[in-house]
């Protein structure tokens, strides 16, 4: 069975070298070249100097012919050619034992032999001369005058074989004179070898860079890549888009020159980098950064990358929108904080002093009187209005779980994380509000790490290394003595001050009684709206429960009040004409409906009216629970509190001291709130 032959390598796909030579060496590459047909496809130029120099530019203009990867030459004529050719030149080397090998050839003729060299002698042949019983005589040369001229000054010495390049061999027979040629078959190959090897390198370098263009193509941003002296050697479409230009005008240019605000010579001088520096270029405002090109420990060049403020602004917009949680949006404005009392006036001027700031906000006032209202209004009428609002209550959640919902956390932070991790709610109100209610109620642990937020403008996300810059402004509320808990240990000095600078008190509604009827026919009509009512049908109901409600305390606030209205509005639904009941009817209908409004005038309680009241509604009076349960829950909590205060708000080694869970401590805290 015949041997397999290897599969043939189209002509089309091997480097292109281009041998240039007189005489004999063209004689040795013309001898070599076929060996090298599987590997490269080789021209040979019996031409040189000025004529090989048009001669490979002629080639390399003709759209027909492969381009050239590497030009092979010798001597002075390989010299220049390196000087007038910007591509890959490589030269035949004369070894050691070339040199010898000559020399001993011409011995054999002449005593007496002369060594011509191009720039340079070789100062180690004494040694071998004198072996051979040899008087040689070294010259050296640069042009074709100088061999000329040391070829008849060798002649004069009575030198009788001279070894050299093939242009002073020949020059030697000119002058009857036996020429000697320096360069072996084998140096010859070995160029040619070293050529392919320098079109191979050089094919694989074309190709990352080609391949880098195309990524660099398709960047969004701006890039420029200089050499040493700051020479332009790639600049991409992003860029000369910006600049208004054609990359090929501004290549192998200085930089410095064509556009000085993007100036890389002190990147270049100093080595070092220079971050997001905002640069305006005709017009335009780019971010810069400019960084060194460092190799091997040496610099090499410099690289600016430009980023478009807008684009980057956009993007960022695009992808806080995309991942923010599902968070209610604002539903209120400072308008809607209603009130006919100074009291409510003076809070709705200072809450609009205080959306013309970017400072931080603290918002005191007992549960139910609007904060978080106030909060949203804040938000709206600031220039904030139209990015995220994002509320969170601090008491509801433990802190584990607030800890992750603030500040969120990276991939496999602990067992259980969302896969790729998740943003926290400061990262989802970026550029916008983060309302923090009841923050007197955030864990010591966590009040340290929300003061670092507001103090550094950025948050590290569980598991993270890397911060997170974060435009955020923070509105706080609590019920909540903050001084007091300071005192107590349980809220942080530093915080407190960090939050209070921006402080609106919001009064209970016990405090601003004239407000009570206004507020009241507003959430009548809101409910009556949502229930499908006429707010006729239920106007008596509401003049009774405002008139009854004449000097309670409201400790709910205006939450308690929505509350006691829409069980009125709810239950009145099923009443026939209740805008026309009597004073008496009126009261025995909300004794059943709302009795904590009666609780305080018990002992003057009057009969009920003839009242068919349901046992559905008479369920929605909760009773009041054992004086002496009561007593011991406050008992309890004073000592959970001291044990608290006793242990710096550390609830790990309080839960130890009291001899219960942290789960039970934290129960029982959210208890007795």
């Amino acid at each position: 069975m015949p041997a397999l032959q290897p599969a043939s390598v189209p002509a089309s796909t091997l480097p292109h070298l281009v041998a240039v030579g007189f005489r004999r060496i063209n004689k040795m590459l013309q001898e070599l070249a076929p060996d090298f047909a599987g590997r490269a496809s080789v021209d040979v130029l019996d031409v040189g100097f000025e004529q090989a120099v048009s001669r490979i530019r002629e080639m390399q203009a003709n759209q027909t012919l492969r381009p050239i990867d590497v030009v092979v030459s010798a001597g002075s004529n390989g010299a220049y050619l390196r000087q007038h050719l910007d591509m890959p030149v490589v030269l035949v080397k004369v070894g050691g034992f070339d040199v010898m090998q000559a020399l001993a050839v011409a011995r054999r003729v002449s005593a007496k032999v002369g060594l011509v060299t191009y720039e340079g002698m070789a100062p180690d042949l004494a040694p071998f001369a004198e072996l051979l019983d040899m008087g040689l005589v070294q010259r050296t040369y640069r042009t074709e005058e100088d061999a000329q001229a040391c070829v008849l000054a060798l002649k004069d010495m009575g030198v009788q074989a001279v070894v050299g390049p093939g242009l002073v061999a020949d020059m030697a027979d000119q002058h009857g004179l036996t020429g000697v040629f320096l360069y072996s078959a084998d140096a010859v190959r070995e160029a040619l070898e070293d050529a392919v090897e320098v079109a191979r390198a050089s094919r694989i370098e074309l190709a990352k860079r080609e391949r880098l263009n195309t990524i660099l193509a398709h960047l969004s941003d701006g890039v420029i890549a200089v050499d040493q002296q700051e020479r332009i050697q790639t600049l991409n479409p992003a860029m000369a888009q910006w600049l208004g230009i054609s990359a090929s005008d501004w290549l192998g240019r200085k930089l410095s020159e064509v556009c000085p605000e993007l100036s890389l010579q002190g990147t270049l001088r100093l080595g070092l980098q220079e971050l997001e520096k905002i640069e305006r270029v005709k017009g335009k405002a780019l971010i810069a950064n400019r960084m060194p090109i460092v190799e091997q420990g040496v610099l090499t060049g410099a690289v600016l990358s430009c980023q478009d403020p807008i684009s980057i602004q956009r993007v960022d917009r695009h992808i806080r929108t995309r991942i923010k949680p599902n968070a209610p949006g604002t539903r209120y404005e400072l308008s809607q904080f209603l009130g006919e009392s100074p009291a409510v006036s003076h809070i709705r001027q200072v809450a609009q002093r205080c959306a013309q700031s970017q400072a931080t906000v603290l918002l005191i006032g007992e549960s139910g009187t609007g904060k978080e209202l106030i909060a949203q209004g804040i938000h709206m009428a600031s220039d904030r209005c139209d990015m995220p609002f994002v509320a969170v209550n601090c008491a509801a959640m433990s802190e584990t779980l607030l800890e992750s919902e603030l500040f969120g956390y990276e991939e496999g932070a602990f067992t259980g994380a969302r896969k790729g991790g998740k943003i926290g709610l400061f990262e989802a109100a970026h550029n916008g509000t983060l309302f923090l209610d009841e923050v007197g109620e955030m864990p010591v642990s966590l009040q340290t790490r929300l003061l670092r937020v507001l103090q550094e403008r950025e948050v590290l996300r569980v598991g993270a290394t890397e911060p997170t810059p974060v435009n955020v402004r923070v509105i706080a509320a609590t019920h909540r003595d903050l001084k007091e808990q300071v005192d107590r240990g349980l809220f942080r000095l530093d915080l407190y001050y960090r939050l209070n600078i921006l402080r609106v008190d919001v009064p209970p509604l016990r405090e601003r009684p004239q407000d009570i009827a206004p507020i009241a026919r507003a959430l009548q009509r809101k409910l009556c709206l949502r229930l499908g009512l006429d707010v006729r049908a239920t106007s008596g109901l509401i003049e009774a429960l405002l008139k009854q409600a004449q000097g309670y305390d409201w400790p709910g606030n205006v939450r308690e009040l929505e509350n006691l209205i829409e069980r009125v509005t709810a239950y009145a639904g099923s009443l026939r004409e209740a805008q026309a009941v009597d004073a008496r009817q009126a009261k025995a209908f909300l004794e059943a409906v709302v009795p904590e409004l009666f609780a305080q005038h018990a002992a003057h309680r009057e009969e009920p009216g003839p009242w068919p009241v349901s046992a559905s509604v008479a369920r929605h009076v909760a009773p009041a629970g054992p004086p002496l349960r009561q007593a011991q829950r406050q008992a309890e909590r004073a000592e959970i509190m001291r044990v608290l205060a006793a242990c710096g708000g550390d609830r790990a080694l309080a839960s130890q001291q009291l001899g219960i869970s942290r789960t039970t401590l934290w129960r029982k805290l959210k208890e007795g709130a």
